[in-house]
């Protein structure tokens, strides 16, 4: 392998970046100037755009994500746009989509759905592609990760099916049979412990809650069921031991909780509710 390939996998490896390898792969395959994908093993440095993959490199140990260096990130079965607008759309996310599956069996089925802090817009443009007659809102109340949601609509094809709108709960008037969220849930004092790739490249208010992170689950324990359906659903992410506090908070609402699904480290990442 070069060596200049060597040298960076050892800063890496230095940094106590997690898996090197991988984060010097991608930067080598954006770096391309085929934009084809690399692999360590076969490399032909005339492919790269050395310039450009040195200036990579850099921003890499400078914590920087790959994901926000390449502006790109898959979730589900989709790939994303990315910035520092928004969170990087996470795997346990991805429980929701599967939640919604598990509900809804025949995916051409019409129903509303309602994505609340959409950022990316991973979750509802993943909901759209699997639920085609699905007519979906999306909401936030940041201008700037709209335009990310909106641009990753028209990239995604979804377009009739996703709409975005600028707000809040407290901007919804319509009824949804489904309402998903993946809200902020991190305290001041979790947020403080996070990784420095987070804290400083992601947006502080995706990420922290008040109310030592619960203030968002409070809030839609008073407001949600006033937008939901009978016999319709609501699907949150919550942080991790956040579980009993979540359940008390909405015990004195008309929602009966249905489930609750683990991540893949057996972390409670997903309360489902219905409206009875």
């Amino acid at each position: 392998m070069n060596n200049f390939i060597n040298n960076c996998l050892q800063k890496f490896k230095e940094k106590k970046i997690p898996n090197p390898e991988l984060d010097i792969r991608l930067l080598l395959s954006f770096a391309s100037k085929k934009r084809k994908n690399i692999f360590l093993n076969n490399l032909d440095i005339n492919d790269i755009d050395l310039e450009f993959f040195n200036s990579l490199i850099l921003k890499r140990l400078a914590d920087q994500p790959v994901s926000k260096i390449t502006n790109k990130k898959s979730f589900w079965k989709s790939e994303f746009f990315v910035n520092f607008d928004v969170m990087d759309p996470r795997p346990e996310t991805e429980l929701i989509i599967e939640e919604v599956l598990n509900i809804y069996e025949n995916k051409n089925k019409k129903f509303k759905i309602l994505d609340i802090g959409t950022g990316s817009g991973c979750i509802s443009i993943s909901l759209a592609k699997e639920f085609p007659n699905s007519n979906i809102t999306a909401i936030d109340i940041s201008k700037k990760a709209l335009q990310v949601a909106n641009k990753n609509i028209v990239l995604n094809n979804v377009s009739t099916q996703v709409k975005t709108k600028l707000g809040s709960l407290d901007d919804i008037n319509d009824y949804y049979d489904v309402i998903v969220t993946n809200p902020p849930y991190l305290s001041e004092y979790e947020y403080n412990k996070v990784q420095p790739e987070i804290k400083k490249y992601e947006p502080k208010i995706a990420l922290i809650a008040n109310d030592n992170g619960y203030s968002f689950y409070k809030s839609f324990s008073k407001k949600i069921e006033n937008i939901m359906k009978k016999n319709s659903y609501f699907i949150f992410e919550i942080g991790n031991n956040q579980l009993d506090e979540c359940i008390k908070i909405f015990n004195n609402t008309n929602l009966k909780l249905k489930k609750i699904s683990k991540d893949i480290q057996k972390i409670d990442r997903t309360l489902t509710f219905v409206k009875i």
